[in-house]
């Protein structure tokens, strides 16, 4: 299985649609809450070289938002990203 980790804020919708989608999947993922976390926050920017929530990496690669992995599912792609081992 692969190695999912999701950078989220608590009362975001599109972080709540990402893991929704997720655990729809049975996917275990590795979630951390940035809202009060500078250290996190910073760590969320420098590897995704984004400001916004959620940004999920698979297996250390950046995936994006909740949209990117929502076009991941829409393309039939983001099964063989789960897959893959971590």
């Amino acid at each position: 299985m692969a190695k999912i980790e999701i950078y989220t804020t608590p009362w975001c919708g599109y972080c709540a649609r990402a893991k929704a989608l997720l655990e729809k999947k049975g996917a275990a993922f590795e979630e951390t809450d940035v809202m009060e976390d500078s250290v996190k926050r910073a760590e969320m920017r420098d590897r995704s070289k984004r400001t916004t929530v959620p940004q999920i990496f698979i297996n250390g690669r950046h995936i994006g938002g909740s949209d990117e992995l929502a076009a991941l599912e829409q393309a039939g792609k983001l099964d063989a990203l789960l897959a893959q081992p971590g």
